[in-house]
């Protein structure tokens, strides 16, 4: 709906209860799709506590001949029927979605004293989503207060179905890579409240020192894997966060390697998809993901990092390094933070600050190495890997995994501190 031609659709999806036992007369069932199917399985335990809310059900769209299969379920969160409002991002094939979800209680009996919708749009693009967020809150609003009245929908998708440029190839691609002089630029003043990048602060806080172990595994490209229950709303925004730990800014670094792609809210619907990823950062509302471990490596049960890949257990354990990154990091918010409040830096924000700290690392890392392996001895020593900021006995391991992930030429030479 709002970019690429007449291929970006947008979206209205109702959740409906199933049918009613008690009543005489019932309508003949159809088969159920595969999908269908999934999400029933999902939630038992809504169906035996007698929520009733199991299925899901595309209402509108358009365009009208868009494969929107599993949409549905993408849309709300498994267990959204528990709380008011959210919105949620999610991957459908070559496109991004947002869609705000609303529930409004009811005096009727058909819908069970509740009644809930989401409205959504796609694009081959998330980073503009966000501005279609209070759009999407209103719209959603009004459908559950005006059921079946498209004429807003139908002429913001006349509108803004042309936005952007086709890409021409569908494909997915990672967070966008910032560099130092493109991101004051881009961050507008209502990302802080609707756009991703608008939440690096509040991502860092909630992970605490934690959030050292998490850049580890980012840029080892591993499947991560961030269970909440709902609102689901900003467990979205830290897959985003989590991406944008990884960012490199120097030309060549990475390209061999797989692309941490953001897959935002995901549900059982989408494990053959995750069959077949090698690096991505996703949410789920959905407990049962826990069980299904050749589906990721890392696994975030809100503040909880875990891992079941024992060679990746070391990287869970912070050292000395890794608690000095930390402590700067806060240091430079706190100096920014001062600097705001007396009034002497007005342009900086702390979104600026994470991104650009996390990415200079990078760059150091990433620098070193390939100075080290374009050098006639191609040995990394334990001054080199201190000058990385990293810890030459704690960080062995995330260095070993890092020169093979990224094909570094290099042999690590750290010296053992229990020998004179």
């Amino acid at each position: 709906m709002v970019e690429q031609s007449d291929r970006a659709p947008l979206l209205d999806w109702e959740e409906i209860p199933p049918p009613d036992p008690n009543q005489a007369a019932q309508p003949t069932p159809q088969p159920p799709r595969e999908e269908d199917s999934a999400a029933e399985k999902s939630a038992p335990t809504d169906t035996a506590a007698g929520t009733g809310w199991s299925r899901n059900m595309i209402e509108w769209c358009l365009p009208h001949d868009i494969n929107l299969d599993g949409v549905e379920f993408k849309s709300m969160a498994s267990g959204s029927h528990r709380i008011t409002s959210d919105f949620i991002y999610f991957r459908k094939g070559g496109y991004f979605g947002l869609a705000c979800f609303a529930n409004m209680p009811v005096e009727s009996e058909l819908e069970r004293g509740a009644r809930m919708k989401s409205v959504g749009i796609l694009s081959p693009s998330y980073t503009l989503l966000y501005r279609y967020m209070h759009f999407l809150e209103n719209q959603v609003r009004h459908q559950l207060e005006c059921p079946g009245q498209y004429s807003p929908l139908e002429a913001f998708y006349e509108d803004k179905k042309a936005i952007l440029p086709p890409t021409g190839n569908g494909l997915v691609t990672a967070c966008p890579t910032w560099s130092v002089t493109n991101i004051s630029r881009c961050m507008h003043p209502e990302m802080k409240i609707t756009h991703p990048a608008g939440c690096m602060s509040q991502f860092i806080q909630f992970f605490g020192e934690q959030i050292m172990v998490l850049w580890k595994f980012a840029l080892l490209r591993k499947r991560i894997l961030m269970f909440s229950p709902p609102p689901v709303g900003v467990v979205c925004y830290r897959v985003y966060c989590c991406c944008c730990l990884a960012n490199v800014s120097l030309p060549g670094i990475g390209v061999s390697v797989p692309e941490l792609r953001p897959f935002f809210y995901i549900n059982i619907a989408d494990i053959s998809a995750l069959e077949t990823e090698l690096s991505y950062v996703a949410c789920t509302t959905e407990k049962i993901f826990e069980e299904k471990k050749e589906l990721y490596d890392v696994y975030i049960d809100n503040q909880n990092v875990k891992t079941h890949r024992s060679h990746l257990q070391q990287l869970l354990r912070l050292n000395a390094a890794d608690k000095e990154k930390y402590r700067k990091l806060t240091e430079q918010r706190q100096l920014l933070l001062y600097s705001q409040e007396v009034g002497e830096d007005c342009t900086s924000n702390e979104e600026d600050l994470f991104i650009l700290f996390f990415m200079e690392l990078n760059n150091r890392i990433f620098q070193t190495l390939s100075e080290v392996a374009g050098s006639a001895d191609p040995t990394l020593t334990g001054e080199h890997v201190r000058a990385m900021g990293l810890d030459p006995q704690g960080d062995r391991a995330f260095l070993a995994d890092l020169l093979e992930v990224y094909g570094f030429d290099v042999t690590l030479v750290i010296d053992n501190l229990c020998c004179p």
